[in-house]
Formats: C-alpha cells, sequence, structure tokens
C-alpha cells in the first residue's frame, strides 16, 4: 500500500514537472480573480462602484493625474443619480470623490491586469505547443469567461447610472457568482493537469457533492442579492429575525407575489439567505458522514476535512456579520471565507469525479 502511494506521488510529480509552468499560470490566474473580487467587496462596501461613469479600454488605465483632470471627473460623476439623489446632501467634496474613485479604479486596473495575465502566457503556451487539446480548448473557454465578465462589470454599473443610485441586485449577484464560478472554473482546469491519473469514482459521493456544489452556488446567489439590496442591515438577530419570528412578517408585506417576495423584497432575500446557510452546511455534514463509509484517498479526505472546517467558519462569519449589521471587515472577510469554502467545494468534488 506504501509502495503504491509512492509511486503515485513519483507519477504525480513528474507530471507536474511537464506541466509546471501551465499550471502555475493557471493558479496565478486564481489568485487574481480572487484578489479582484476581494478589491471588489471593498468597492461595495464603500459605495465606489459608481464613481467612474463611463467605461474606457485605455484610457482609464490610469487615474486623473492633474487637479484639472479630477475637477473634470468630478464634474461629470455629478450629472448622475448617486451625487444628484445622495451625496449632494452630504456635503461631498472633491477629497470624498478621489476615495471612492480608487477602489472603482483599482478595481478594474486588477480586471485589466487579469487579462495580460490570461492572454500573454497563453500565447506563449500556443506558441510553444505546451496546452493539449483538451487543455487548449478548456483555456479557450476561460478567455471567453474573463472577456464576459468584463462586459458584466460594465453592464451592472451601467444599471446605477440611470435613475436609480444603485446598481441593480440581479446585475451585481450575476457579476459576483460568475467571478466566482470563473475562479472554481481556473482551478478545475488546473487540477486535471494535477491529477491526471483516473481513479475508481465513488458515485453516490460524486453525486451528493455536485448537489452540494448547486446550493452553495445557489448561496453564493443570495449572498449577491443581500449585497445589492443591503438586505443584511435589517433583522440582525439571529437565530430568528427580527421580534422573535422565523419568517418574519415583513417578507409578505413588502412585495407582492411570491417570487419578487424572494428575490427582491429585501427581508424576503435575507430569509433565503440566511436559511440557506443551514442546508449548505447540512449538506457538508451528510456528505463527510456518508464518506465514512468508503475508503478515501488522502486528497479526498483533505478536501473533505477543509469543507467542514471552512463551512462553520463560514456559518459564523454569516451570523456575526448580521448581529453587527455588516461593518466592512465582517462583510470582507464573510466574502473572502466564501472564496475558501467553493474553493474545497470544487477541489473535493474534482477528487471525487476523476
Amino acid at each position: 500500500m506504501q509502495l503504491s502511494y509512492a509511486f503515485k506521488v513519483i507519477v504525480l510529480l513528474k507530471v507536474m514537472k511537464n506541466n509546471k509552468s501551465v499550471i502555475i499560470w493557471l493558479l496565478s490566474g486564481c489568485f487574481i480573480v480572487f484578489v479582484m473580487v476581494v478589491v471588489g467587496g471593498i468597492t461595495r462596501l464603500t459605495n465606489s462602484g459608481l464613481s467612474m461613469t463611463d467605461w474606457h479600454l485605455v484610457t482609464d488605465t490610469f487615474p486623473p493625474l492633474s487637479d484639472a483632470a479630477w475637477q473634470r471627473a468630478f464634474e461629470e460623476y455629478k450629472k448622475f443619480p448617486e451625487y444628484q439623489k445622495i451625496n449632494i446632501h452630504n456635503d461631498f467634496q472633491i477629497s470624498d470623490y478621489k476615495f471612492i474613485y480608487f477602489w472603482e479604479w483599482f478595481h478594474r486596473l486588477i480586471g485589466r491586469l487579469l487579462g495580460f495575465v490570461f492572454i500573454i502566457p497563453f500565447v506563449y503556451f500556443l506558441v510553444k505547443k505546451k496546452l493539449d487539446t483538451a487543455t487548449l480548448k478548456k483555456c479557450g473557454m476561460l478567455l471567453g469567461m474573463g472577456a464576459f465578465q468584463g462586459f458584466l462589470g460594465w453592464f451592472m454599473v451601467k444599471s446605477g447610472l440611470v435613475n436609480d443610485p444603485d446598481v441593480s441586485h440581479f446585475r451585481l449577484s450575476l457579476h459576483l457568482t460568475f467571478a466566482f464560478i470563473t475562479f472554481a472554473y481556473t482551478l478545475w482546469v488546473a487540477l486535471d493537469l494535477l491529477y491526471p491519473e483516473k481513479n475508481a469514482v465513488i458515485l453516490p459521493l460524486k453525486k451528493l457533492a455536485r448537489v452540494t456544489l448547486v446550493f452553495l452556488l445557489l448561496q453564493i446567489i443570495y449572498g449577491g442579492f443581500v449585497a445589492g439590496l443591503n438586505a443584511g442591515l435589517l433583522h440582525n438577530h439571529w437565530p430568528l429575525m427580527s421580534d422573535g419570528q422565523f419568517f418574519h412578517e415583513s417578507i409578505v408585506l413588502e412585495k407582492e407575489g411570491w417570487i419578487a417576495r424572494f428575490t427582491e423584497g429585501k427581508s424576503g432575500v435575507q430569509f433565503v439567505h440566511r436559511t440557506m446557510a443551514y442546508v449548505v452546511v447540512g449538506l457538508i455534514l451528510f456528505l463527510y458522514y456518508k464518506s465514512r463509509k468508503f475508503t478515501l484517498s488522502k486528497p479526498q479526505e483533505y478536501g473533505l476535512n477543509a469543507l467542514v472546517l471552512i463551512v462553520f467558519l463560514q456559518f459564523n462569519l454569516g451570523v456575526f456579520t448580521l448581529l453587527y449589521s455588516v461593518p466592512l471587515w465582517l462583510g470582507l472577510t464573510h466574502q473572502v471565507v466564501a472564496f475558501f469554502l467553493l474553493t474545497a467545494m470544487t477541489y473535493t468534488l474534482h477528487r471525487f469525479s476523476k
């Protein structure tokens, strides 16, 4: 048994050596997507996302470089709803504008950097024929996903520049969730290169892991809804909502129709997000319990152990973020740990699928 495991390690090291540069490239992409989502979280939590009122591929690369350029950008910002309906009443000065401008500009800068990190090495690996046919197709998909993510970012911002000084929570959630999916798929492609050997698939665990991933993604979608609607700023109680109610009466009163209540109403969206947290925890614990009936490889065990630890951390962070009315550092930490949870989930599913 030990000799077999040692042989697998030797094979894995050889594979890693052959694909080392490609694997590093893909994992670097994962890291930059992670950083971009973190900065995006800061941008959202500091209400900085509508500070740049236009999008240009080249001219937005650098911030305004003179006082006159800053004044022109500030005057342009004053033409839009966020300033006219909110900040005009808050003694909002150009120094305040520079602060919110920085986070949106930095977020877009990382997006540009991500494009370079993917495209330039991709062309190099293509010329050097370091990508096999399967990996080439997957990397082509990643490039398309990256371009679409950039479109989604502007599509989201544009919704807050018309009448309502807030971006559409649907568009925000789509932008956020697609970033998570892009990250997970990039990690999956890297794992394909890290673990090229074919193991016997434990079908019941694979199916359950897939279901768990679906509910985790639904939870991420609703996390975007909560963020977009600022729904974490009400019903700051746990385990029950306000007034000792599990299903708060405001859910029914806020919107007409059950679909709208659970997709557009602040109380309904928060109810789904906080309730689905129990579902995600339950599914991961059930996956862990069911796995005890099978003989697992070390990577499968590591993935499951990480899942259980991270989901409990994330659940508690969610509770405290709610109880303390979403302070910036807690809201951001909650989003970061969601990334770690998706990482562990992707890794675990990969190990049960290949």
